[in-house]
């Protein structure tokens, strides 16, 4: 069960108080509570959380290792929940009120993101484990307490207002932040704990990754691991919204977003692949222009290999040919591949195994000017738990030992 879900917010603003002014006497009047009731708090707190987060001593409170992980993510996640209050308010154009903010609870936040994602109070009680009046409550009491409307009617749907949309994305860093503080927490009990979620674009499926993950496997044998695939702007909103952890594929040339960094780990060279029965699979030196005689399947317009592909074409002088099937699924054009005539670009990690199996063959090389750059996508303000940044570490030593071209010997055409 996560152990966000009880949490009292209150109760964590006691606690970074007490860490900083070091005693319960010293930081009650802080967050205007009594001292026996701040004593509660943190005792309830580290029951909560299976973790002694303080030494009692004569002079104070010194706190543990326990204390020192979650206390940061605690204080983060307390600014973007401020941060999104205020953003929803001014959307308003409602003025700012001091520590608005400590006046809502876990509950109500978990909520509304449970409500937008789902597009329904009753989906969303019914995911959430809770009834749908209770659902509703929650929202409505979240918006009775930063005054401002959060939901609006839509047919059969529930969407969130624009004061809300401005404010989600902050909550949902936030109930990350706590989420990564109470793994860090877990991990730091027992080795058999732990979890890293990436998202994964095509490039990185075939060989890479499934090299990273069997060996952090064998080195973290009780971390779990949520691969997650889909569409790259898709994987993008979730990695900025704090679902995903890290991105893992071919980079952009620019910053999709001011939020977000990016780490090159190694080139790619896409190459052109063809069935090993292919016409031109027999001609090892071939016209540039044999190309525009057989079909092509590429993705669609917006997808990086498609911008490669085309200027592959257009720096021979040539306008790319008519795509009669756009398609950015791998297995999908692999399959294609193995049933007529079809070309693509590809990554050789993304064939090996055909290749290996003498069904699909490289003809051809796209050039080294289409080149791709490979990495990990990060959120700029991310702060790896112990067993994220382990991950990370694993995915770098694997990428410092690929070949030059990525698996085994190419094939060495070149355009004459």
């Amino acid at each position: 069960m996560d152990a966000t879900l009880d949490l009292n917010l209150k109760h964590l603003h006691a606690l970074a108080a007490v860490y900083h002014h070091g005693g319960i006497s010293a930081a009650a009047p802080q967050v205007n509570l009594s001292q026996p009731a701040l004593t509660q708090a943190i005792t309830r707190l580290e029951k909560q959380l299976d973790s002694v987060l303080f030494d009692r001593q004569p002079g104070g409170m010194a706190p543990t290792e326990a204390a020192r992980l979650l206390v940061p993510r605690i204080e983060r996640a307390l600014a973007y929940i401020a941060h999104g209050v205020r953003a929803a308010r001014r959307t308003q154009r409602l003025p700012a009120l001091p520590a608005i903010e400590r006046r809502v609870t876990l509950g109500q936040l978990r909520a509304l993101a449970a409500v937008d994602s789902a597009g329904s109070f009753t989906l969303a009680a019914a995911r959430s484990g809770v009834s749908q009046p209770a659902m509703y409550r929650a929202v409505h009491d979240l918006a009775e307490v930063i005054e401002i409307p959060l939901t609006l009617r839509r047919g059969k749907t529930v969407q969130a207002t624009p004061a809300a949309t401005r404010m989600l994305r902050p909550v949902r860093l936030a109930l990350s932040e706590l989420a990564a503080g109470v793994d860090d927490l877990a991990t730091l009990r027992s080795e058999l704990a732990g979890r890293v979620t990436l998202g994964v674009m095509p490039l990185a499926r075939a060989i890479l990754l499934p090299q990273v993950l069997a060996r952090f496997a064998r080195a973290h044998p009780g971390a779990s691991v949520n691969v997650i695939e889909g569409p790259y702007a898709e994987l993008l909103g979730d990695l900025r919204e704090g679902s995903l952890d890290l991105l893992i594929g071919a980079m952009r040339d620019s910053l999709p977003a001011r939020d977000v960094a990016q780490e090159g780990l190694f080139d790619d060279d896409p190459v052109i692949v063809a069935r090993s029965g292919h016409p031109l699979a027999s001609h090892p030196r071939f016209a540039f222009t044999r190309l525009l005689a057989y079909p092509w399947v590429i993705a669609a317009t917006g997808a990086p290999v498609r911008a490669r592909w085309e200027r592959m074409f257009r720096q021979q002088g040539h306008e790319p040919p008519r795509l009669r099937i756009e398609c950015g699924s791998v297995l999908i054009t692999r399959g294609l591949l193995l049933e007529d005539d079809w070309l693509t670009l590809m990554s050789r990690d993304q064939f090996v195994l055909e290749r290996r199996a003498g069904l699909l063959r490289e003809i051809g090389s796209a050039g080294d000017h289409l080149r791709r750059r490979i990495g990990l996508t990060t959120r700029a303000d991310w702060h790896p738990t112990r067993l994220q940044q382990a991950f990370v570490e694993t995915f770098r030593r694997v990428c410092a030992e690929r070949t030059d071209d990525g698996t085994d010997a190419a094939w060495p055409f070149r355009y004459p």
